[in-house]
Order: structure tokens, then C-alpha cells, then sequence
């Protein structure tokens, strides 16, 4: 009901033969470059900010560009960006170029679906960036899904080298600390190669086939705080793809003796590549697959996985494609789970009860939830035949009339239409947000039917107050029931999803609300003088208890959820409103392969996370209570 945006999306392309096998055995030589498109197409979900593309010719000659780049602003990027490089390509083509002088003409590929999370918007902040040289073995261009929750420390770090970060963005700081490294294991090689007598291009070789990726990552990446899949080539052909070691970020790769492809999303590799789901394969927490200059292709362990492994649920949840057959699996598991809590609002009575679903990311989850209430009708239908039966007096007539039971699931709201309540002055955008969706009338029995609708989230609870249970309420049901896939969002995220202030979450200001309601309102104030006390005499890594978490424990999640309803429903809505969220436990074993709840919990995996949490708080109560 109230869409978060998605994480960023990456995808990654090597061609592991030359441009002439492609173009002989598939009829053209852009099979890289048609994949590359392919998959950030299918990722289109994860990027409507803006995307880039990169691609690295390793055999161009000389005087020709080698490193060529596209960046677009808007949802509409991909198709212009691709439109962009094929323009380039035909033009090259009709000028006669040797195809080693053809843009995007080249074996290594990457490309960037980005959504914001910091607020930054402009061409400068798309990725991919590129970092050029003279010399190739020192080029290279940065990719990734990531955010890094210590970046004013790696900034400081380089800084105290020497460098002189143009940024403070953390793209840009990753891509100086790689750069500055990459620069010494250069010098390096150079020192040694000229001690052996070698010069001119021979050295070059030297250099560039002497580059080792693996131990350039084994000096950065242990200062990296945050979750990342980070992606990286050089103008020599060297490449990585390497996820963090809490597997916070997802990523996925396949290959075989023609290319290598790198995704954020199983399916999409999938469907690229036409392989079975066992071909694709997930790339492990502190994990990177890297390619050299010979097309060698390896997995290599940076970082140990650390113990406390912190897969994103909510890319269960939410932010990945349902098309993944265990996704499918998790989200209709995730909506099995709240059938007993559903069916206790309901009274119990299932045959007055209509289930549907708003938005359609939500449409998996309550597909699981049908299913749950169909068990339990079956059930109910089983108790009637055998008490029938016990009675003697069973027939064919009585099993029809129970058997033709049917658990109640419509279309009850249908977004047709974007409104456009921007036009408007404040005083009447929520009366607009209020049309935004049409009811289907005429299928809930006035004041006798339960309506149950299922959201896979509710974070800010202001599209449910401002419009959903407005447009709901028309169809005057006995009691609306709102369901969220997802347990309560109580804390920010800090890597890389777009729900960092406190204010923001409508279970915080449930507590709030309900702190001040039971005379409890001094609890904020001691929450912030610890948080302010610990950031301001402990280093990230010592910080321990996570003190926010106070203000959720004198309340049960019961509590919370009644306030939660009380806060988004008017004081005037004729029609009773219940909120019922998934619990931990329940979110847990829908997807147990995906620990990571920080943002439902507050266990943040990293030390940058909680330092980050005690920063937002602080600012929250300052903001809030002492301005």
C-alpha cells in the first residue's frame, strides 16, 4: 500500500571468448551487451531512479577509446541507454570502423539500476563510475548494491594517505581506496619487472598480467562496514563480483565455457540465460568470483562469512521477484502464517469473511493465506460429515451443502488510475489520495461481511490512513481487517533501503504514543542521553546494547498493533478496523534461510548499524524535544 523503494540492482557480463566466436556461432558479436540488457530489464523493479552501463574492449587498438559509459536519469533509463549505445554502434558501423574500434564493442559488461536512499539525485551519483589512466592495468569502473555504514571512516583512512577524495559520497570513496590500491600493486609489479630487465611493453605485460584482484580486496574490504555486492573491472581485463560477508546484499552467478553473468536476482539470470535453477548459483557471504586476463574464472573466500550471517529477508518479503520459485514458496508461506490471528478477528466465522489483497507485490502472500483458510474451512466441512454421520443421518443431499462451502476471495480494490495529487494544494491532496483506488461494490454484505485485505508492509501507515481504509470502509464491512505479510518495521535500515529516520515508522510513533498515554514519556530522554553518551566516548565496534529497543519492551506487539489502528484510523470511520502483523517467529520459519530482521527486530549484523541507529535517534529526540 505504501511501496518502499527497492534496493539497487546490479548486473555483470564477461564473454570468455573472442568478439569472432559470437559472431560466428549466434549471427553477432553483441551477445554481451544483448544480455546485459536483458537482465537489467528484468531487474527494471529495482532501479527506477536512474541506470548506467560500462564496457571494457581489452583488445582495442591504439588511439581508440578502450572504456565506454552511458548514464541516464529516470524510470525510462534502461531502453534510453541501450538506444544511446546503439546509435554509437551503427554509427561506428557505417563509418567503416574495425569492429576493435566499435563502441561497446567489448567483453566485459556491467550495468546499475539505482534507487536512492540518501536523497542525492543527479547524473554524478549513477553508477557505474570510471576512474581512467594511461595505463590500462590502472583504469577501472565501480558498480554495486551497497551501502557502507562507515564511510566517513574510509574516507578519513585515505585521506590520512594522501588522497584527496572529491566526495564523500561511498561510491566514490570505494572507488578511490580500490583506485589507490590498484595504483600500488601497479608500482609494485613495475618495480619488479624493471628489476628483471624488462621495458616498454614488455613491463606493460608484466604489470598487467602480474595484477591480482583478490589480494587488492583482501586490503580493503576488512574496513568495509555496511551490506554490498560490489562490481568491478579493469582496463586489462581483470574483474570481481564480491558480496559482503554478512550476505546482507544478494547475488547470483552462472557460467559456462562461452560467459559469465553476475545478478542481484536468481530468475533474471534464469531467464537471460535459458538454465535450469541449479545452474545459477549464490554467491556466499565474503565471497567474490573473479576473471583475470585469460578468462579464468574463480571463487575466492575474501572474508570469512561472518557467525552472524544476515541475509535481507525483507528481499523475501518484498524486494526480489516472486518469479523465484523459493521466494514463491517463502511469501505464501509468510501469508499461511497469519491464518490462526486472522481467523480469531474474523469470530471464527469464515463464511462471512472476503479475503483480498492491495498492492499486487502482496498478491503471492495472500495466495498463501487462501490456502490456509481453505484448510481450515476443509477442516470445519470434515467435523460436519462426521457428525452426520455419527448421528446417522448422512446423505448425499447434506455432504453437497456442506461441500459447496467456499472461502470468499475477490478483487476488491483496483488502482487503475495514477492521480496526479500533486497539483493540488495540501488541503485537498488527501482528499484526492482517497480516489486513488476503485472498490468493486456490491460483493461485501453490508455490516454482516469481515473484509480482510493483506499488504506485504506497512512502514509509514500514511497511505493507509490517508486513502486505503477511507476506500475500504465504503463497502461497509462488519469489521475491516488489515494484514501485513511483514512484522512490525520499528527501526531504520541502513543498508540500503529508504527508511532511515525515526519519525517515519508508524510502530515507532505507536510507542511513542503509547509511552505518553501510560505517563512513560521519560524513557525517550533516557534512551537518547545513552545513545548520546555511548557515540560520543565508545568507537562503533564497542558499542553494545542496543538502547532504542527500550522503548519497544514495556509493550507487547499486541499493544503496539491496537495503537498502530488507532493512529491511522479516523475518529469518524463507520466501520471497525483491526491490524494483524506477521510475527518474528513467523517470518522465521517462512524464510529460514534469510535471518536478517534489523529492521523489525533492531539486531543490526554490523557495528556501523547500530552507531547509525544511535545517530538517528539522537537527531530524532534533538528535532523533536530540544529545538
Amino acid at each position: 500500500m505504501e511501496p518502499l523503494k527497492h534496493e539497487c540492482g546490479i548486473a555483470q557480463v564477461r564473454l570468455l571468448k573472442p568478439l569472432d566466436y559470437y559472431q560466428q556461432h549466434y549471427g553477432t558479436w553483441r551477445v554481451g551487451l544483448n544480455k546485459l540488457y536483458l537482465m537489467m530489464e528484468k531487474q527494471h523493479n529495482r532501479g527506477q531512479d536512474g541506470a548506467g552501463i560500462a564496457c571494457i574492449n581489452t583488445q582495442p587498438q591504439l588511439g581508440s577509446e578502450y572504456i565506454f559509459r552511458e548514464r541516464v536519469l529516470g524510470s525510462g533509463a534502461i531502453s534510453e541507454i541501450f538506444d544511446r549505445a546503439s546509435k554509437q554502434i551503427q554509427q561506428s558501423e557505417s563509418d567503416g570502423e574495425p569492429l576493435q574500434r566499435c563502441p561497446f564493442a567489448g567483453n566485459m559488461y556491467m550495468g546499475h539500476l539505482r534507487y536512492s536512499t540518501t536523497g542525492k539525485h543527479g547524473v554524478q551519483y549513477l553508477h557505474p563510475l570510471v576512474r581512467r589512466d594511461n595505463y590500462r592495468a590502472r583504469s577501472l569502473a565501480l558498480c554495486g548494491n551497497f551501502n557502507l555504514t562507515n564511510a566517513d571512516e574510509v574516507f578519513d583512512m585515505i585521506a590520512a594517505k594522501g588522497q584527496y577524495p572529491r566526495s564523500t559520497s561511498d561510491t566514490y570513496i570505494l572507488l578511490e581506496q580500490l583506485g589507490h590500491r590498484l595504483d600500488r600493486e601497479a608500482e609494485k609489479l613495475y618495480v619488479q619487472g624493471k628489476s628483471a630487465g624488462l621495458t616498454g611493453l614488455d613491463l606493460t605485460q608484466y604489470i598487467e598480467e602480474g595484477i591480482d584482484l583478490v589480494d587488492i580486496l583482501r586490503q580493503c574490504a576488512p574496513t568495509w562496514d555496511g551490506g554490498y555486492v560490489l562490481c568491478c573491472m579493469t582496463g586489462s581485463g581483470n574483474q570481481f563480483a564480491m558480496r559482503d560477508p554478512w550476505g546482507i546484499r544478494p547475488a547470483f552467478y552462472y557460467f559456462d565455457d562461452e560467459i559469465l553473468v553476475v545478478a542481484s536476482e536468481r530468475p533474471v539470470i534464469q531467464t537471460a540465460m535459458n538454465v535450469l535453477v541449479e545452474d545459477v548459483h549464490e554467491l556466499q557471504p565474503g565471497q567474490a568470483i573473479l576473471v583475470d586476463q585469460h578468462n579464468q574464472v574463480r571463487i575466492e573466500q575474501i572474508l570469512p562469512p561472518k557467525p552472524n550471517v544476515s541475509k535481507c529477508s525483507f528481499e523475501r518479503i518484498y524486494f526480489s521477484r516472486g518469479s523465484d520459485k523459493d521466494i514463491y514458496e517463502e511469501r505464501k508461506h509468510l501469508g499461511y502464517n497469519l491464518v490462526p490471528a486472522v481467523v480469531k478477528a474474523c469470530d471464527n466465522d469464515l463464511l462471512h469473511s472476503v479475503i483480498s489483497f492491495i498492492p499486487n507485490t502482496a498478491e503471492v502472500a495472500y495466495y498463501g493465506m487462501l490456502h490456509g483458510f481453505e484448510d481450515r474451512l476443509n477442516a470445519e466441512k470434515a467435523k460436519a460429515i462426521a457428525a452426520l454421520a455419527q448421528q446417522g443421518i448422512l446423505s448425499e443431499e447434506s455432504i453437497r451443502g456442506i461441500l459447496s462451502s467456499r472461502v470468499r476471495s475477490e478483487k476488491v480494490a483496483i488502482k487503475d488510475i495514477k492521480l496526479r495529487t500533486f497539483i493540488t494544494e495540501n488541503t485537498s491532496r488527501n482528499d484526492m489520495a482517497a480516489h486513488v483506488y476503485d472498490v468493486t461494490y456490491g460483493i461485501i454484505q453490508d455490516g454482516v461481511d469481515n473484509l480482510v485485505v493483506i499488504d506485504d508492509s506497512i512502514v509509514r501507515g500514511t497511505t493507509l490512513k490517508n486513502s486505503i481504509i477511507k476506500i475500504l470502509s465504503r463497502l461497509r464491512p462488519r469489521k475491516l481487517i488489515i494484514v501485513s505479510s511483514s512484522p512490525q518495521v520499528r527501526y531504520p535500515d541502513f543498508y540500503g533501503i529508504d527508511m532511515s529516520h525515526m519519525h517515519e515508522f508508524i510502530a515507532f510513533r505507536a510507542a511513542v504514543a503509547l509511552l505518553k498515554e501510560r505517563g512513560m514519556e521519560h524513557l525517550l530522554e533516557e534512551v537518547y542521553m545513552l545513545c548520546k553518551h555511548d557515540l560520543e566516548t565508545l568507537p562503533a565496534a564497542s558499542l553494545g546494547e542496543n538502547y532504542v529497543q527500550r522503548i519497544y519492551a514495556p509493550f507487547t506487539d499486541d499493544d503496539i498493533s491496537r495503537m498502530i489502528c488507532r493512529l491511522v484510523t479516523e475518529p469518524d470511520n463507520p466501520v471497525p478496523v483491526e491490524c494483524i502483523f506477521q510475527t518474528l517467529q513467523g517470518l522465521h520459519e517462512a524464510c529460514p534461510n534469510h535471518k536478517g530482521d534489523w529492521y523489525f527486530s533492531g539486531n543490526y549484523p554490523t557495528p556501523g548499524g547500530l552507531r547509525q541507529l544511535f545517530n538517528t535517534y539522537v537527531q530524532y529526540y534533538e528535532t523533536t524535544y530540544l529545538s
